[in-house]
């Protein structure tokens, strides 16, 4: 699903966020991506979903070279995906129904597949009862549920998720956790980064560390991990 092939990300500044990475992660895996602030994290999920290009190597999503991706085909590569955000990005003024139905009007879905599809993705979160409150009358994980609503709404193959748990309470961060899991079962390659060691022990999921811009550590440490 996603493969990195000795990647470099140097910044206009000089600051060089990437170093020689090459990476794999399986259709249907689920991995967190850890390491201090400045490591490298957002910078390999934006690579991911194109909002950044290595100045090295080549990135690839589903088996598609997207390297040097020609700037109309990156919307249909974005959909083709969910990204979720820390600060949860919601529309303040459009209820947790418009706001994932809105990312299905805007990319011309028929109208009679969005309020069945937008209703799909609020239950699988939770909120099918919360559809017509506003973002201020939800809680912050309330809130990242709808964002996640909103990153499934078109069924994606890949999931991406950066800092899910970094506005949230530990119990809160621990349930969004637990739904990413959830989604994974049912087929979603899911890649999380975090600063959440406390969720990644628990989990006990493929962990990538980086530091430096390098990685560092990658384990596996889920159910069938030691089975080969």
């Amino acid at each position: 699903m996603i493969r990195l092939q000795d990647v470099t990300k140097q910044y206009p500044n000089g600051l060089v966020a990437l170093r020689d990475i090459s990476l794999s992660v399986d259709e249907g895996e689920f991995a967190f991506l850890i390491g201090p602030t400045g490591a490298g994290k957002s910078t390999l999920l934006r690579l991911l979903y194109r909002a950044e290009v290595p100045s090295r190597g080549r990135v690839f999503v589903g088996g598609r070279d997207i390297t040097h991706l020609p700037p109309g085909q990156v919307p249909p590569l974005r959909r083709s995906m969910g990204v979720v955000f820390q600060d949860f990005k919601l529309l303040p003024r459009r209820t947790a129904y418009e706001n994932v139905a809105f990312a299905l009007l805007v990319t011309g879905t028929p109208p009679e597949e969005i309020r069945p599809r937008t209703r799909q993705a609020l239950e699988i979160v939770g909120l099918d009862g919360r559809a017509d409150a506003l973002p201020w009358q939800l809680s912050g994980g309330e809130q990242q549920r709808v964002s996640i609503a909103r990153a499934l709404v078109h069924r994606p193959a890949l999931l991406l998720a950066d800092e899910p748990t970094g506005n949230l309470d530990p119990r809160t961060s621990w349930e969004i956790i637990q739904l990413l899991s959830r989604i994974n079962l049912r087929g979603t390659t899911v890649l999380v980064a975090t600063h959440n060691r406390t969720v990644v022990d628990i989990l006990r999921q493929r962990v990538i560390e980086l530091a430096g811009g390098r990685i560092v550590r990658d384990e596996d440490y889920g159910l069938y991990a030691h089975d080969a």
